[in-house]
């Protein structure tokens, strides 16, 4: 596969995440956020069972490093980073905060694929990055210049579930280089699900919701999880990490419209000059070969 095509399956996956709040955010309204998260890791399991056995033996084959990176992924960026970010849904006051915060994702994201994989990103890649920070600083920041955001633990769950997600980019290029996709995308929910029990545990909070809300979760877990992550990680395979996190900006644009189109938030004029900026950016990563434009290979460092 092209890189050009790797970067585009991840920016379809991504954009399918940012459909997430459509359902996610009135879900966690009647159904706490740790049965949802537990809910969606069981349907995810269910789904990929075929797949299980081969996608364990292949990890303990490569080692605990592998094995590692798999647990983060699977506990940290598929659980833990899930509950936080739902859980700022819920103690937040708006839909925009947990959107704005994770502007800081490809920051965390290109500072671990340097220190973990040992990706240089070419001087040129700023060309892309900058720009499309800016445009995700504009799409989730309704007044640019005189920034806020409501509430200390919605600010620290999306922080947290912003750094978790970045390293779960990072960890799961690491995976994707040795690894069938689908088992990058198997030992993620197969880990996740002990550690969204544990999660159940922790706050006490009924492993099971209500027959409506479960199907709902089934179909969460359907669209966001199974055919996204299938999507991202087949598409992993063949791009830098630095890349993904700038393909994965589609996931504020198509969040930021759910807000608009789906719970009526106002968008002002800033806003919508960042999400013609940030899908500029995201339609342009294809078009420009990442081995040409963006990147300048290095070592592993792991």
């Amino acid at each position: 596969m092209s890189r050009s095509a790797g970067i585009a399956l991840v920016a379809v996956a991504a954009a399918l995440w940012g459909l997430d709040a459509w359902i996610r955010a009135p879900l966690a309204q009647t159904t706490a956020v740790a049965t949802i998260v537990f809910g969606e890791h069981l349907v995810l399991v269910v789904l990929t069972l075929p797949f299980l056995a081969g996608a364990t033996a292949a990890v303990l084959r490569l080692g605990w490093r592998h094995v590692l990176a798999a647990l983060v992924i699977g506990a940290g960026s598929s659980a833990v980073a899930t509950i936080l970010f739902t859980q700022a849904f819920v103690d937040g006051h708006d839909f925009v905060t947990p959107v704005v915060l994770q502007k800081v994702q490809p920051v965390i994201a290109v500072v671990a694929a340097t220190m973990v994989l040992g990706e240089r990103p070419h001087a040129r890649f700023a060309a892309f990055f900058v720009p499309a920070l800016v445009g995700a600083w504009l799409i989730g920041v309704p007044h640019p210049f005189h920034p806020s955001v409501h509430g200390l633990r919605p600010t620290l769950y999306a922080l947290g579930a912003a750094a978790l997600w970045a390293l779960g980019t990072v960890l799961g290029r690491y995976l994707a280089r040795d690894l069938r996709f689908e088992h990058v995308a198997t030992l993620r929910f197969a880990f996740g699900l002990p550690a969204s029990a544990v999660a159940l545990l922790v706050l006490g909070t009924p492993a099971f919701a209500s027959g409506h809300d479960t199907l709902w979760i089934a179909l969460l877990a359907f669209v966001t999880g199974f055919l996204a992550l299938g999507l991202y990680y087949y598409g992993l395979r063949s791009i830098p990490a630095v890349a993904a996190t700038l393909a994965e900006l589609a996931f504020p644009v198509s969040a930021i419209l759910v807000g608009y189109f789906k719970f009526g938030q106002a968008l002002s004029g800033w806003q919508w000059t960042g999400v013609a900026l940030t899908s500029l950016v995201v339609v342009l990563l294809p078009a420009k070969p990442v081995e040409r434009t963006a990147l300048v290979p290095a070592t592993a460092a792991v």
